[in-house]
Formats: structure tokens, sequence, C-alpha cells
């Protein structure tokens, strides 16, 4: 059984400690934000400058020029800043951002990422994607383990034009959750209800199962 778009999100929250500035990427990291605990003090930031972004708001608190780097609406907590993209960019580049949490097309088994573009379809751009994955400390990528037509998103090599070469800690996806090592992919968790068998038939690399392996807790 696969985990939903919520529950990939709720995993990846775990990630997120207190003190952390943590970076959400578009699609399904931007959910993550609905999901860190009350008790941990983190600060999320935006590329189109912005610090301290809330929850998603309810529809009496809607303000349309309020908006994260994916044109979504958003509320701010106390202490919240507003200020230019450069620097914002600035301080992505310069280390400060503890933790990005990016969407994913394809991850190889090195830490490769590709998630900007697919060759012949229509894109905006690359966003900030190619400067968090190189100046964030941590970065974790959440996705379907596999893509709609059934193919492995988790490859030996990416065939899709990279964000950045072996720049990925750790993948969260509907089946497992996977480190990045130097010993290769690592399995550290499976989805409740999937099996091994399954998990490896649906990656496009060799897996190294960790003997502490256990069930995907949300």
């Amino acid at each position: 059984m696969s985990l939903t778009r919520e529950q990939i999100a709720q995993r990846a929250a775990q990630e997120i400690e207190s003190g952390f500035y943590v970076n959400l990427g578009i699609g399904i990291p931007t959910l993550v934000a609905n999901y860190i605990p009350a008790d941990k003090h983190v600060v999320l930031q935006s590329e189109n400058g912005l610090l301290g972004i809330g929850p998603y708001p309810r529809e009496a608190e809607i303000d349309p020029e309020l908006i994260n780097a994916g044109k979504e609406t958003i509320t701010m907590i106390p202490g919240s800043s507003l200020f230019s993209s450069a620097e914002s960019f600035a301080m992505i580049r310069g280390g400060h951002i503890n933790l990005s949490i990016l969407g994913g097309m394809e991850v190889s088994a090195r830490g490769d990422l590709a998630n900007w573009v697919v060759p012949g379809k229509m894109v905006k751009g690359p966003g900030g994607a190619m400067d968090l994955v190189n100046g964030a400390k941590r970065v974790v990528v959440i996705m379907d383990h596999c893509s709609k037509d059934g193919a492995p998103k988790i490859v030996k090599n990416c065939t899709l034009p990279l964000t950045g070469k072996q720049v990925v800690h750790r993948i969260i996806t509907d089946l497992a959750v996977i480190d990045v090592t130097a010993r290769g992919l690592e399995l550290k968790e499976i989805a409740p209800g999937s099996t091994l068998a399954d998990l490896r038939q649906a990656t496009g690399a060799e897996l190294i199962v960790d003997p502490g392996l256990k069930r995907i807790e949300v």
C-alpha cells in the first residue's frame, strides 16, 4: 500500500528540527508546512522574499498579495519578514538554509537530481532549485516512487536534464525512505503493506537494505 501525498508530507515533516531554516519546493513539499509540530520553532523561507511562512490560509485568511514561490496563497507567522528576492537568494547561496525539501522527476543512485524540465514540454524555468541543491546544508527529495506511466523515478542514471550532481541526501516516496550513501542507495523505511520484492521492482537502481529496516510511521 502506498502513502498519500499528505502522508508523504507528514513523513517529510519529521526531517525538520527545531531551530531550522527550511525551504519547501513546489508541489508535495508545500504541504509539509501543515504538519510541522507546534512545539518546534521552525522558520520557512521562500525564494520570492519571505521568511516565516505559516500553514495554508483558511478562506477568511486569504490575502491574494501574500504568496509563496509557487504562487500559492500563504499565511505568515509572528516575526515574519519580507524582502527582495536578491536577499533571499543570498541566504540560500550563503549556506544559511538548514534543509531544502524539493520535488523530483528523477533521482540517480549517486544522488543526482532532475526536477526542473522535461525536454519538449513548456517550462517557466528552474526557479531556485539549482541554487537550493547547492546552497542548502541538507537536501531531501519527496515524490511518487514511479511516474504516472509506472516507470521508476529512482534510477541508476538520470535521463532528464540535471538540477544538480550528487546533491540529494534522502529520498522519501509513497513507498519508501531511502538514503544516498557512499555505498549506494540504502533503504531505511518501507511503506506499510509494501514488500521488499515490490519495492525492488519499482526501483530502477540497486538497493542496500538497512539491517534496522522499519515501517514508515506517519
